[in-house]
């Protein structure tokens, strides 16, 4: 006698099986590129139900799982997968293939095709304008801090630096395990060591923003939209991740520190003298392209993200006068959701290419570093006060995400 999964597999015609494969390669394709584990279920689902497929879906970082047909004939799948880095471009471009597929024109087989070779193409970016990028995002995140030009200045060879160590983990996986506080040490050992080459400056300053795209900021704010949409088992999943990131980067910075004052002695450390005002304009440029380039965006969506990136920073700036620096947030992530699903409508793209990096303009990761470090160095009620606000951040980013969907919904299928 057959088992259920043998009599589903074999009554199943040949376009149910590919309907099936080709959402099975969605789901691998979009959870390998960083998209959340509520949408990504939405997606699935929404695949499954217009390809005229039962089914159900469940995602963790780590899996998915997948079951089409009757719930008593059910042919359940199970992918293995490893949390991906976000791709913008590879992401839209899966959109793309879902939207043809669903409003049928391309049928599942060739969608499937579709997916598989954009999984193939090699990064839209080469090597070392991805390492200068880091470098980049570094400086214009040292003068969003308060730094001054030698703040900047060191912030952009420490993150230059961490890029090409970001290039060296790629290639040797056994670096990649422990790329986060490799990074670290080499950071704040770096960012002490300047202070005997160019004279005093804030060191601290230079440490947080050399390592500012290494925070687990926007995976900490995904997390709580996972939780805050029930999706309790991928939400705790990865926040658990990222507080171990955060505790690698600290404990990194703490070595780092510890490195330079035994061979070297004390750093030079004085007071950042911030730049002139004009600068923090060309930060708010520099760190959406820079994002453009780490976040493998194209290049025609590169004006849009530096418009979210404005909308973030005013946004947040004018919830500040009003809420105050935690909770002022909201309205900045509330200004990118409602500008980003506008986007989505107006150029008939996915709303997380603009999104993605206008969120990352908010992220509490620094927050939470400078919590964590207060815990290290025994300053147990400011890092206590320091990581309550980075929740409270967090939160208001959520709530402010959530609430632009209800404002404009976007009408994108990913």
């Amino acid at each position: 006698m057959a088992t259920p999964q043998r009599q589903f597999v074999s009554t199943a015609t040949d376009s149910t099986q590919a309907a099936i494969g080709f959402v099975l390669r969605l789901g691998r394709a979009l959870h390998a590129h960083g998209i959340p584990a509520h949408r990504l279920e939405e997606v699935m689902g929404k695949a499954a139900e217009r390809l005229h497929l039962e089914g159900q879906f469940f995602s963790t970082p780590t899996s998915i799982f997948a079951a089409f047909g009757p719930q008593d004939r059910q042919h359940t799948f199970l992918i293995r997968v490893t949390p991906g880095e976000v791709n913008l471009g590879k992401l839209a471009e899966l959109d793309d293939v879902t939207t043809a597929v669903l409003r049928s024109a391309l049928d599942p087989v060739t969608g499937s095709a579709q997916i598989e070779k954009i999984l193939e193409e090699p990064p839209p970016y080469g090597k070392w304008l991805t390492a200068a990028a880091y470098g980049l995002a570094s400086s214009a995140a040292s003068q969003f801090l308060g730094g001054g030009w030698k703040e900047i200045g060191a912030s952009a060879l420490l993150g230059l630096l961490i890029g090409v160590l970001s290039l060296l983990a790629g290639k040797y996986a056994s670096l990649g395990r422990i790329f986060a506080p490799v990074a670290a040490v080499t950071a704040s050992a770096l960012a002490e060591m300047l202070t005997f080459v160019i004279g005093g400056y804030a060191a601290s300053n230079v440490t947080l923003a050399g390592l500012i795209v290494l925070m687990p900021g926007l995976t900490l704010t995904i997390a709580m939209i996972e939780l805050s949409t029930q999706h309790l088992s991928s939400g705790t999943s990865r926040l658990s991740g990222a507080f171990v990131t955060l505790l690698n980067i600290a404990f990194g910075v703490a070595v780092g520190g510890m490195i330079t004052d035994l061979f070297i002695g004390a750093p030079h450390i004085a007071r950042a003298v911030a730049a002139p005002d004009w600068t923090q304009y060309l930060a708010l440029v520099a760190m959406p392209l820079a994002l453009s380039v780490l976040l493998r965006a194209h290049r025609r969506d590169a004006f849009w993200i530096v418009v979210a990136g404005a909308l973030a920073v005013f946004g947040s700036r004018f919830g500040v006068r009003f809420l105050g620096p935690e909770l002022g947030v909201f309205f900045g992530a509330l200004a990118v959701g409602v500008g980003s699903n506008f986007y989505a409508r107006l150029v008939d793209r996915p709303s997380i290419i603009t999104q993605v990096p206008g969120i990352l303009l908010l992220v509490p990761g620094s927050v939470g570093f400078r919590g964590l470090a207060a815990l290290m160095d025994e300053k147990i009620v400011s890092g206590v006060d320091t990581t309550f606000k980075m929740i409270l951040t967090a939160v208001a980013l959520v709530a402010g995400t959530l609430m632009a969907n209800i404002v404009v919904p976007s009408r994108r299928e990913i």
